[in-house]
């Protein structure tokens, strides 16, 4: 478990990461839940993870690629996102 930092307070950001198998696959889980009833925008720093793709859990969508600038995300009200940080979308 790691904490993000969120530009938005109404905003909690963490990593869920289980240690890497021996094949050196990871699985790295971005958790982002909103507490506010109303929508809210956040930006994350998630440029340790540049090149990969947030592949949301529950419908499998992919999301743009990280790179470097801060990684934004409007979420809906009491909404959240749980995303599989991918290194390649092919294996999602």
């Amino acid at each position: 478990y790691t904490e993000l930092p969120s530009s938005n307070p109404a905003v909690l950001a963490f990593l869920r990461e289980a240690p890497p198998t021996g094949d050196g696959s990871d699985d790295i889980v971005l958790c982002v839940h909103n507490f506010s009833r109303f929508a809210q925008p956040t930006e994350l720093d998630l440029s340790r993870f540049k090149g990969r793709y947030p592949v949301e859990l529950f419908g499998g969508v992919r999301f743009p690629a990280v790179g470097d600038l801060p990684y934004l995300l409007t979420i809906a009200g009491h909404g959240f996102y749980w995303f599989r940080l991918r290194r390649d979308v092919a294996t999602a």
